[in-house]
């Protein structure tokens, strides 16, 4: 009976239980990463106009949106490598399972890339110690990469030879090169959407007609400093109720969130420009204008 009990497969609920573990965990990582993802270049966006993004208020969702547009490039090439590498196992799987032995490519494959991965990551390392000149987001790419490369060219040795991968004297390697493998994705991610928010906030700054125009008519003075905000004196007219002063025209909505309009000049650059921050309430009031 003992043997019998012994070799039972495991029930069901245990495999359900193993099934969604291996599903759910890296679907959190990839949305930790997006989340990650949106808060940088939501910050690096708006910071280029001078505005802190945590005084926006946007949400969790908000930033893992605002982070979808500008992942498809990075994603889809670690995608494509990812699969790449899928269907090389499964090529050393099947020609370790033979008996006749690898052809030579085969056999080189691990060595190569174990060289391949040996250079990244010591170009990595050279650049993290100023040797040479790299950029902040090419250096966690390097390490990163390098890492994979070396991992996977020992997975191959193994498959290649029908054994299976990670031993037992391994386990901790492995796991400590997949955690540097994730903080270098957490690295690479933040510098790439610093300089994405970036590049997209000055290419908004340069093309600012993409946003709509804005009249505003307020009950006080604003006093906005930028000289291209035209401000208009509106005639008072006795018994009509009109509560409006002042009116102001020129003006692009850069943002509105938490019932706050931040508001910018058509001709704003970073060396001649404001932002406006007004209440989206019965104190002013607004017309939009697309172009």
């Amino acid at each position: 009976m003992a043997d019998d009990d012994a070799g039972a497969s495991p029930p069901p609920r245990r495999d359900w239980v193993s099934t969604l573990a291996t599903i759910a965990a890296p679907t959190t990582f990839i949305g930790a990463l997006l989340l990650y993802f949106g808060v940088s270049y939501t910050s690096a966006f708006y910071n280029y106009f001078g505005v802190d993004s945590a005084t926006l208020g946007f949400s969790t969702q908000d930033y893992a949106l605002r982070s979808a547009s500008a992942l498809y490039l990075p994603v889809g090439t670690a995608l494509l490598a990812a699969l790449a590498g899928v269907l090389i196992h499964y090529v050393a799987v099947a020609v370790g399972k033979r008996d006749t032995p690898p052809s030579l490519a085969l056999r080189l494959l691990p060595a190569g890339l174990a060289v391949c991965g040996g250079g990244l990551f010591l170009l990595g390392m050279l650049g993290g110690f100023g040797v040479w000149e790299v950029g902040a987001m090419e250096m966690p790419l390097l390490l990163s990469g390098g890492l994979v490369l070396l991992l996977y060219s020992r997975v191959l040795s193994f498959k290649l030879a029908g054994a299976d991968y990670p031993v037992a004297r391994e386990r901790m390697a492995v796991a400590l090169v997949l955690a540097l493998v994730a903080l270098a994705s957490f690295w690479a991610a933040h510098e790439y959407a610093k300089r994405h928010g970036f590049d997209d906030a000055a290419y908004l700054a340069d093309h600012l007609r993409l946003r709509p125009t804005v009249t505003i008519d307020t009950t006080e003075r604003l006093y906005i400093p930028h000289r291209r905000v035209r401000e208009t004196i509106l005639p008072a007219t006795a018994g009509t109720g009109q509560r409006f002063r002042f009116r102001y025209e020129g003006l692009r909505l850069l943002a509105e969130q938490k019932g706050r309009m931040f508001l910018i000049p058509e001709t704003w650059s970073p060396a001649d420009g404001s932002v406006v921050v007004l209440p989206a309430n019965s104190t002013v009031r607004v017309a939009f204008r697309s172009g």
